[in-house]
This record gives structure tokens, C-alpha cells and sequence, in this order.
């Protein structure tokens, strides 16, 4: 599989192309009595979890017929399992569904051998961005002061889904924090992760937003976690912000910057930029399989806009999956040319960094 380059102005096309009117849906279409089934490649306690089971009510209300929309999961292989299966998938009158999210696209874009998945033979329907939040236990957060210069010299321990998957991102980001993390890998979503920091086994955690907002934030106002920092956002202009989700929590960049020996230039920066676009701003997508027909993709497109339309939208989705554009349609296919390309330098950095780091060799 050839990685391609991706152009800076992606990022700036995702930030403002939420705005485009769907294509009319098929009057033809009609689900009424049938039950269409999302597949999610995760356990049903991690963020994808969450943000599956908000959109799945809210896009059956809205799809003709009003049909049944079941939310399953078919976790493994850092959910290369469920990818793998839904690539042979030939189903054709719209009951069919997949949720991917960077832990999905990673492997895609690093070359993994056990990827027998092709994201441009699917038809992705509605993307949206998602943040993540990195937290410590009381004791190490009580000596967090805006730089990782106090954590140094710590051993940390993290339960990880897999170093080639989403988790690359934390991990690459606390190493050049200079803290020394160890991963347990084999979790089967990052709820597990949640649970062992929860029981005492990992010291250090970080969860996408919906699952923050759904369970690690109890943690913090409970006084059994405190933040550490977010991965942030992206401006117009492709530079990282604060999370709109979680403006008063500082980014990595932003400590990065305020810790000794931590550098926002170079190969490192690079890179760790490089997988945070391709895996946050545009991190779950909603596909129907090669070969659906149009007039299916053009009705969930339709009813996908509507949902992100209602007047309470953004509202609800605040408080569930977090404040993040959702993309519909032709923007949705936009969204997924961010999220599976990230230039060859920065592929290759981090294919030798998982290579020297955990012993892990691709291609």
C-alpha cells in the first residue's frame, strides 16, 4: 500500500466544509420494518462505543421507515479484525453499516501486513473529529505543574490497545515529554485502559472525548484522576488550539513547550502532528460497503444531515461526544482523504520509532 502526501490546505478545507446541503434522498427507499446494523471493531466501553450509541437513535428517527439501528461489536487485532471482515462485506440494500476511528486508520496508513482493508473501497457517509485528554492518578498529578520536568524519573504504567494504533499518538507524545511510559498492550478498546486506571493497575490514561466526558471525567471530580493535558485542535489555518470541548485544559503542545528538552520542530514534532490530523480532527467515519447504491448513500446522507441539523444538535452532542464538526456527505469523503494519508516522512519516522522503541517491524 503506497502512503501519499497530503497537503496542508486538507485541514483547512475539514474546518469549513461542514456547511454543504446533501444530495435528496431516494423517495424509494423505504426501511420501515427492518433493522440495520452498525458495527463497531471495539469493545462497547471505549469512545467509539459512545459516539456510535449517540448517533444511532438520532439517524433512525431520520432514515425513511424509521427502522431498527443496532449497534454491534466485533473487537480484536486493535480492530483490524472488524476492518478486515467489513472489506468483504457485499451487502446492497443499506442494513449494513461500519464505524472506524484512527485505531483503524493507522495500521492503513503504516502499512500493517494484517491490514486487508481498502478505505477508497467504501463509502463514507458522515465523519466527525473528536479530542483526547491524558490524566494521571492524584499522586503524580499533585506534582504536574504545566511541564512533564517533575514526572521525569517516574514509571508510568499504561494499558494500550497497540503501539500502531491510536495509542501512538500518547505514546509518542509522552516519550518526548521525556516520561518514561510502559504500555501494557492487548486491551480491546480504551474503556479497558479507563478500568485499569480505574483499579489501580495503570498509573497514566488518556481517553477520546466521548469516553472522557462518559466516564473519566467522574474520575477527576471524584479526585481520582487529574487532568494532564489534550491533544487540542486545529484553527483554520492548520495550527493547534485549545479543544473547543475542553478549553481550560492545556494541549501537549502547549506543555511540550513549557518542558526542558521537548521540542515543537523537528522530525519528532513532525510526525507526532502529522498522525494527531490524520487520527483526531476527522477520527470516526461512518461507512456503507463497496458496491451500496446510490440512492442508499444518498439517504443516509440526507438523513445524516438531518440529524446535524436538528436546533438542539449541538447541545446534545456537547455533552456526549463533545463540541466537534460533523461532516455529511461529499465532505465526509474529504474528511476521509485527511484521516488515511500523512506524508511518507512522517510515516517513516514513525515506523522506525515503533521499530527502536517496541520492537515492532512493518513492511
Amino acid at each position: 500500500m503506497k502512503v501519499s502526501h497530503i497537503l496542508r490546505h486538507t485541514a483547512i478545507g475539514l474546518a469549513v466544509a461542514a456547511g454543504t446541503i446533501a444530495m435528496p434522498a431516494n423517495a424509494e427507499v423505504d426501511f420501515s420494518g427492518k433493522t440495520i446494523e452498525w458495527v463497531i471493531p471495539f469493545s462497547e466501553t471505549g469512545g467509539s462505543a459512545k459516539w456510535a450509541n449517540f448517533f444511532a437513535p438520532l439517524l433512525a428517527e431520520q432514515l425513511p421507515g424509521e427502522p431498527t439501528i443496532v449497534v454491534k461489536f466485533m473487537p480484536g487485532a486493535g480492530s483490524t479484525k472488524g476492518a478486515n471482515w467489513f472489506q468483504e462485506q457485499e451487502h446492497k440494500d443499506g442494513t449494513l453499516m461500519f464505524g472506524s476511528s484512527g485505531s483503524t486508520q493507522f495500521p492503513y496508513l503504516l502499512g500493517d501486513p494484517r491490514v486487508r482493508y481498502e478505505y477508497n473501497d467504501w463509502n463514507a457517509v458522515m465523519a466527525s473529529g473528536t479530542g483526547g485528554v491524558a490524566y494521571l492518578n492524584p499522586e503524580d498529578g499533585a506534582k504536574f505543574d504545566g511541564t512533564a520536568d517533575a514526572l521525569k524519573g517516574i514509571d508510568f504504567i499504561y494499558g494500550s490497545q497497540g503501539a500502531t494504533r491510536l495509542d501512538l499518538v500518547p505514546l509518542l507524545a509522552w516519550e518526548m515529554l521525556g516520561m518514561s511510559v510502559e504500555p501494557v498492550f492487548g486491551i480491546k478498546g480504551r474503556g479497558d485502559g479507563r478500568l485499569m486506571f480505574e483499579r489501580g493497575e495503570a498509573t497514566i490514561d488518556y481517553q477520546t472525548s466521548s469516553s472522557y466526558l462518559k466516564g473519566s471525567l467522574e474520575l477527576v471530580e471524584a479526585g481520582k484522576a487529574v487532568p494532564m493535558m489534550t491533544w487540542g485542535a486545529l484553527d483554520e489555518s492548520g495550527s493547534i488550539v485549545r479543544d473547543p470541548t475542553f478549553p481550560d485544559i492545556a494541549t501537549f503542545k502547549e506543555v511540550c513547550e513549557a518542558t526542558a528538552e521537548c521540542d515543537t520542530s523537528g522530525d519528532a514534532w513532525d510526525a507526532w502532528k502529522a498522525f494527531f490530523i490524520a487520527g483526531f480532527p476527522s477520527q470516526k467515519l461512518a461507512f456503507l460497503p463497496a458496491g451500496t447504491p446510490q440512492e442508499y448513500i444518498d439517504t443516509y446522507t440526507a438523513a445524516f444531515e438531518k440529524v446535524r441539523g436538528r436546533d438542539d444538535f449541538a447541545e446534545i452532542a456537547a455533552s456526549r461526544v463533545g463540541k466537534y464538526p460533523v461532516f455529511i456527505g461529499a465532505n465526509a469523503q474529504t474528511a476521509l482523504a485527511s484521516a488515511t494519508n500523512v506524508p511518507e516522512s512522517a510515516a517513516q519516522f514513525v515506523r522506525e520509532w515503533l521499530k527502536d522503541t517496541y520492537g515492532v517491524e512493518l513492511k
